[in-house]
């Protein structure tokens, strides 16, 4: 996994954050937390909802497996992050959502990515929703 990932990076990386196969087209960021027991940098490509406004919605859908996925639990951890933005480099705050506010921007994924959906039906977790909100935006 850590090659294919690599792989995504440099492709966003060498695109000015556009990247081709299964994900064209799509919303694409590169997040960088800090991990919750190590205190290492971790980078991780992931798609994205843009929600306006500065903040963006990441989903912890980890292709649907019975965990959720390690970035997870590091925002939780340490909410302060930056993510690649095309050619940008952004602060952000994590802050995980639910009920209404989740459902909301949960649904719309599943409408504009459908293989969320099958994420959803392959687990029997509520797939985690983070809003990343730019430092310094309201």
């Amino acid at each position: 996994m850590v090659d294919w990932n690599d792989k995504i990076m440099q492709e966003f990386r060498a695109n000015d954050g556009k990247v081709g196969g299964p994900f064209e087209g799509r919303p694409m960021l590169i997040l960088h937390c800090i991990g919750a027991r190590t205190g290492f940098e971790r980078v991780k490509p992931l798609t994205y909802q843009d929600l306006g406004g500065g903040r963006i919605a990441i989903f912890a859908s980890k292709g649907g497996a019975p965990t959720n996925p390690d970035w997870y639990h590091n925002l939780r951890a340490n909410p302060r992050a930056s993510v690649e933005l095309g050619t940008e480099t952004v602060e952000v705050d994590a802050r995980p959502i639910e009920g209404l506010e989740r459902e909301k921007v949960w649904s719309k994924q599943k409408i504009e990515m459908p293989g969320f959906a099958d994420y959803e039906k392959a687990t029997t977790r509520v797939i985690p929703v983070v809003v990343l909100e730019r430092v310094g935006e309201e």
